[in-house]
């Protein structure tokens, strides 16, 4: 994990996570155009937050942990770019459809 990821930790429920790479070439070696590629909607979970808070301020665990595969809603999360040039995104984590197992 890059320095500049671990200077950024999420607050309460949020989740920074990685999305997967988009498919650029089929199985048999056809290039896919920008245009016709699929948003990619699976991700890897990078930091978690310590979670949300109950009514007496206790922290609530969260469903997630560092390194699970999520599933993502089509729109929504806020962009955030690193000094390590990758893009990342920060969701809620009642945001996130899926854990996958």
């Amino acid at each position: 994990m890059s320095g500049a990821i671990k200077r950024l930790v999420p607050l309460m429920d949020r989740i920074l996570v990685q999305r997967a790479e988009a498919l650029t070439k089929t199985a048999g070696g056809i290039v896919i155009p920008e245009k016709a590629q699929s948003k990619v909607l699976r991700a890897t979970v990078i930091a978690c937050g310590p979670g949300a808070r109950n009514q007496k301020g206790e922290y609530i665990k969260m469903g997630v942990s560092v390194g699970d595969q999520v599933l993502l809603p089509e729109y929504g999360g806020t962009k955030v770019e690193l000094e390590d040039q990758k893009e990342y995104h920060l969701f809620k984590e009642g945001d996130i459809l899926a854990k996958i197992e």
